[in-house]
């Protein structure tokens, strides 16, 4: 269509993705206008995550977010380009590609570190502002450890052992956290003792993670001295060498090590393409988050320069996804003509984790610590994942941060990371598979499957008023009534419901139940056999557990089928079963689905 409208999103941090799924949402339905997201990256980055992978917590693909995966069911076009120029005059965007016309443009570029103008701190220190950072910072570590363990010269080993951590922000004790972790396994790899490492965090104000509660903040530099951490205050860096910091009380530290993550800033190139500028390469906006230069132009998340009560909006995650949020909603607005809504940001808390076992938080105003705010850490984190990619990364981030978490690094220990061969399943899933057959077999020699001979029966009584009692025999009743001479019933008499269901339903039409009794056995012991959908006859074997059990038949031994089924849904079919080749064809089959896509509901 030559009058399509096009909306242009630059840059897929958090407020860019937010922006863009809000706008696909919302203009689904109308096909007069497109919608493009362009980064210089096919992936969004977890920002917030970035020190596990500094600190090899966790592999790098468990901050990456891929692009296409998200958007490719909706009507959002990903762009993988690097603008290098914005003609706002012509509303155009260009790169050594092509050019991009615009009738919208969504400026999410995010931010970049400042420096504060401090002498040699950009040329010899290390940044974690992008995935490529923590990995730099990461390959850095482990080759200061590898040369330390081969030097001699006391000095130059000390030097190549002491870790400086400029700024007690967040980013700053949360990269400290798994230093200290990390520092444990690297000394025992390169046969260091850990008392040679020093790991030291250097802050210019007077308190470590001042956004914070004296006592969270108190609680924080406890946990962090404890784990053998300097921490000194009121000590601004005032230059950088390659060999070390000077601060501006006089002191020298050595390092080879200096990881500033002290304040932030806006993109310079938003800043540097024309747009009036409010503080710190941030754009200035109105209350709709439009740019005060073009109406057409809106600047979201780190780009952003809005005041509430005469403070500048903070450059967190929440910001960014609110701004990118109302930006989006007030471009759907403009397009359908309605008034557009004020920017009000509503922040819901802070959380800093030190390390992979304790963090601090405020959450909606509460101070929490340990167990219980790593906790919701977590939770918050799949949140979020729950509205950009659905089930799909919610699994992915349980698999990164827990079920393959390495050397306990997980605030659960190392209990749900602990893998055992699916081989050693192989013998049980058989076992039972054997078991369910034969109990089919035998339904079928004795005439379940003819329907003169109703094995299942309803028996009427009268008690007081006319009520009337059943007693149905259902699946597998007579291995249920094997076990019942030898044990009582684990429940006396069927539960009520259990009863109404069965005289409602199961009595009239005995025929069918009974056939698909013996049919559901066989088709449980053929499938465990073969090792073919495991996890789904490992579920209907539980099934048919529960029913005997239900049904006030079965005694307390029939519930190793239960446990036994549990143990091999975890990939009992994987080692010597058909689902070794079945399941990836499914997954593959499943996941190229439009209904797969749109709503997420597939694994990588």
């Amino acid at each position: 269509m030559a009058d399509k409208k096009r909306i242009i999103i630059l840059g897929a941090g958090y407020s860019g993705v937010e922006a863009a799924k809000v706008l696909a949402k919302k203009l689904r339905k109308n096909d007069s206008i497109d919608i493009m997201l362009i980064d210089d990256k096919p992936y969004h980055t977890l920002m917030t995550e970035l020190h596990e992978i500094a600190g090899r917590r966790t592999d790098k693909e468990s901050v990456m977010v891929d692009l296409h995966n998200v958007f490719k069911a909706t009507k959002v076009q990903v762009i993988r380009d690097r603008i290098e120029n914005i003609d706002y005059k012509e509303q155009k965007l260009t790169s050594n590609k092509g050019t991009y016309k615009y009738d919208y443009l969504v400026l999410g570029c995010g931010s970049e570190p400042a420096f504060f103008g401090i002498e040699g701190v950009k040329e010899n220190s290390f940044t974690i502002w992008s995935l490529e950072d923590a990995l730099k910072i990461r390959s850095h570590i482990e080759q200061v450890f590898q040369l330390a363990k081969e030097e001699t010269n006391a000095l130059k080993r000390k030097e190549l052992l002491t870790f400086v951590v400029a700024g007690a922000g967040f980013t700053g004790v949360e990269v400290v956290g798994e230093l200290f972790e990390w520092k444990k396994l690297l000394c025992a790899k390169h046969e260091i003792k850990e008392s040679e490492v020093s790991i030291i965090n250097v802050e210019a104000l007077p308190n470590i993670l001042p956004i914070l509660k004296p006592s969270l903040q108190n609680k924080a530099a406890r946990y962090l001295r404890k784990k053998q951490v300097q921490i000194l205050t009121n000590a601004a860096i005032v230059k950088a060498n390659p060999d070390g910091i000077i601060l501006k009380n006089g002191k020298e530290i050595k390092t080879q090590t200096l990881i500033w993550t002290c304040g932030v800033q806006g993109n310079e190139f938003c800043a540097k393409t024309g747009l009036t500028e409010g503080k710190r390469n941030r754009l200035q906006v109105n209350d709709f988050l439009q740019s005060v230069d073009h109406e057409n132009v809106y600047a979201i998340g780190d780009n952003a320069y809005y005041e509430i009560d005469g403070k500048p909006i903070p450059q967190i995650v929440e910001t960014a996804i609110q701004s990118g949020k109302c930006a989006a909603e007030n471009i759907a607005a403009d397009i359908s003509k309605q008034d557009k809504k004020k920017f009000a940001l509503k922040t819901h808390g802070f959380m800093v984790s030190i390390g992979s076992h304790y963090c601090v938080a405020e959450l909606m105003g509460i101070p929490m610590s340990g167990f219980l705010a790593m906790a919701m850490k977590h939770l918050i984190n799949m949140h979020y994942l729950w509205g950009v990619g659905g089930l799909r990364l919610i699994w992915n981030y349980l698999l990164h941060e827990f079920f393959h978490i390495k050397h306990n690094r997980s605030f659960v220990g190392g209990h749900l990371s602990h893998r055992t061969h699916t081989l050693w399943l192989v013998p049980l899933r058989i076992f039972i598979g054997v078991h369910w057959l034969i109990e089919g077999i035998k339904k079928v020699q004795e005439g379940w499957l003819n329907p003169a001979n109703i094995k299942i029966v309803q028996i009427a009584g009268t008690t007081g008023a006319s009520a009337s009692e059943a007693v149905a025999t259902t699946a597998a009743s007579q291995t249920a009534e094997a076990a019942a001479a030898y044990a009582a019933p684990i429940l006396s008499s069927p539960p009520a419901i259990y009863q109404w269901f069965t005289d409602t339903f199961v009595a009239p039409n005995a025929f069918l139940f009974q056939s698909s009794v013996v049919i559901l056995e066989i088709a449980i012991g053929l499938a465990l056999i073969a090792g073919l959908f495991t996890f789904f006859a490992s579920i209907g074997s539980i099934f048919l557990c529960g029913n005997f059990i239900m049904s006030a038949m079965a005694g307390y031994d029939i519930l190793w089928y239960v446990f036994a089924c549990i143990a091999i849904m975890g990939g009992g079919g994987g080692a010597f079963g058909l689902d070794y080749y079945v399941m990836p064809w499914i997954k593959k089959w499943w996941k190229s689905t439009p209904l797969a896509q749109k709503t997420y509901l597939y694994f990588d």
